[in-house]
């Protein structure tokens, strides 16, 4: 397990039509404040402040193509110029369980990384893909 200590943002919250909605810097719009969404938007902020990734190398909830499917990947960073570190974020009373990571082992497959993470906030876990397998990691690799 990887400790993720979420640093303090001013989140931009609004309530509308009794939903609250929370603006996502990166997207540059209003999105549906769900469980899942908080997670998002703090691990963006954990990449933003604390490992000080430039906020272009992050796309967002983007449509990815795998085989005949259409999925969706949270979070994708990455470095020089080339898809570096997959996140899939789940609510955090979701458990990190084997179905998350094959979800984002998956997503893998459409657009490949060397590095994947799971997370739902409480816990996360990362792991490295090369040749040799899959390996998990004891903390999250250096972008720099």
């Amino acid at each position: 397990m990887i400790p993720i200590p979420f640093p303090l943002h001013p989140f931009r919250i609004r309530e509308k039509e009794g939903k609250e909605w929370i603006f996502d810097e990166l997207r540059k719009q209003w999105v549906r404040l769900s469980p899942e969404e908080w997670v998002r938007q703090n691990i963006l902020q954990y990449f933003l402040q604390v490992m000080n990734i430039p906020a272009s190398l992050i796309a967002v909830e983007k449509e990815i193509k795998i085989g005949e499917l259409r999925k969706r990947f949270d979070i994708l960073v990455y470095q020089s110029a080339s898809p570096w570190l997959m996140v899939e974020c789940k609510e955090m009373n979701t458990p990190i369980d084997e179905a998350a990571l094959k979800q984002v082992l998956h997503y893998n497959t459409g657009i490949p990384v060397p590095y994947v993470m799971v997370t739902n906030g409480n816990i996360s876990y990362a792991f490295e893909i090369n040749k040799t397998g899959i390996h998990s990691l004891d903390k999250l690799p250096n972008f720099y």
